[in-house]
């Protein structure tokens, strides 16, 4: 009921930035809140950011300072702003969303967008 399309990963030096984008469509009425999260190989997927529809945000550690999660509701669109990079950063970065779907929480995730920084 809801699709996920991340985009705007890519290859960077360290120090660099990119800037995530990810395009919800379907029941997207339903979300209450979404995040970005990051799984490295052979590494356990982990929170980076999260944006309640309230605006409220919240960050991982390693990020504050860093980066930057927003969303466009317009657009149905929330964006990660990563300045800085270091080479940890490297992973595949998935897009999520918490929404009630008949009355019952439910997590839907994209398909992951790559983000590797060169040292």
């Amino acid at each position: 009921q809801v699709q996920l399309v991340e985009s705007g990963g890519g290859l960077v030096q360290a120090g660099g930035s990119l800037r995530l984008s990810c395009a919800g469509s379907g029941s997207t009425s339903s979300i209450y809140a979404m995040g970005w999260y990051r799984q490295a190989p052979g590494k356990q997927r982990e929170l980076v950011a999260v944006i309640s529809n309230g605006g409220s945000t919240n960050y991982a550690d390693f990020v504050k300072g860093r980066f930057t999660i927003s969303r466009d509701s317009s657009k149905n669109t929330v964006y990660l702003q990563m300045n800085s990079l270091k080479p940890e950063d490297t992973a595949v970065y998935y897009c999520n969303a918490a929404a009630w779907v008949i009355a019952i929480k439910r997590d839907y995730w994209g398909q992951g967008t790559q983000v590797t920084v060169s040292s």
